[in-house]
């Protein structure tokens, strides 16, 4: 049986903030990022897919490296597939979200807003009559609030207004989100896929200069279509074709009340064996570069290669 990483607890190491998927420890000049194989559905741990946390982190990986030029990221070290070690910063409370397409199903989604008839979307107004999956005429900044609770779509006055960020840095952040998106797709591109849309955060360092944190172009992050149907499937009225993990989160929903048990049944062990493979063909095609598993058992193997930043 493959070994997944639920959890860690490691005492040497700071504070622990546990997220979603991630395990944090708090340190005075930098953060232990520690993804892990939890995969989170229905705002809780629904399974736990192996090698997922590591296809994350090195996905972030390769797309902190492959953005550097334009923004500074919080990477200073990635010490072991499924660990950076980043710059602590202090967090902007803006999740900048960049759309390609004109898709989704959610409340906040754009296809959503412009059904309902909304065409004012940040600095574009969008023409009658575009239909699902369009591609849209320039990338569009549409972010929303970061906050624990929920968040929220709101206009880019109404955040300033707020207080949330100056208008000098969100118009630094928009700038800097539609470059990475931009990259994104170009990179995207060139390995046979669309980046359709995606969020950033940013924090900023103790000199107010903006970091890019957290994650970047991850299949948990981002949309991604494949290319070479697309046309065809739009034309068609079809759906375009993407990696599909949205099957585990329908058995769950098929087999019992996941918003309400107490205690969820065990995921069908085929189900995680193939949600497993499909993040890792996520990995090889969005990097161009052949997945290498990491050493197991894991703990003992992030243990030893953690030693350098124990506090004590």
């Amino acid at each position: 049986m493959t070994e997944v990483l639920k959890e860690t607890n490691f005492t040497t190491l700071g504070t622990k903030k546990t997220g979603k998927v991630r395990d944090i420890y708090i340190q005075p000049k930098r953060l232990i990022l520690v993804t892990t194989d939890r995969h989170s559905s229905f705002d809780r741990i629904i399974a736990h897919i192996p090698h997922k946390g590591q296809v994350l982190n090195q996905i972030s990986a390769f797309w902190f490296e492959q953005t550097k030029d334009i923004v500074p990221n919080h990477v200073l070290a990635i010490p072991d597939p499924n660990i950076t070690v980043g710059k602590k910063c202090t967090m902007v409370p803006v999740e900048a979200v960049v759309r390609g397409y004109l898709t989704g199903v959610t409340d906040t989604a754009i296809w959503t807003r412009y059904s309902n008839g909304k065409r004012d979307f940040g600095n574009v107004v969008l023409p009658d009559g575009m239909k699902k999956n369009q591609k849209l005429p320039h990338p569009i900044f549409d972010p929303t609030t970061k906050e624990d609770t929920h968040d929220r779509a709101i206009s880019l006055k109404e955040m300033v207004a707020e207080g949330l960020v100056t208008a000098e840095l969100l118009e630094e952040i928009e700038k800097t989100a539609i470059s990475l998106f931009t990259r994104g797709q170009e990179i995207a591109k060139a390995h046979g896929l669309i980046l359709v849309d995606t969020k950033y955060e940013f924090g900023t360092d103790e000199n107010g200069k903006l970091i890019l944190i957290d994650e970047i172009h991850t299949p948990d992050s981002s949309r991604f279509w494949q290319a070479d149907s697309y046309e065809e499937r739009f034309a068609a009225g079809e759906e375009p074709k993407y990696f599909d993990k949205e099957f585990l989160r329908l058995w769950f929903r098929d087999n019992c009340d996941p918003y309400k048990d107490a205690t969820l049944p065990d995921a069908p062990a085929e189900l995680v064996a193939e949600l497993s493979r499909r993040y890792i063909q996520m990995y090889e095609q969005i990097t161009g570069q052949r997945f290498v598993k990491g050493e197991t058992p894991v703990i003992p193997r992030i243990e030893r290669n953690l030693r350098p930043y124990a506090l004590i």
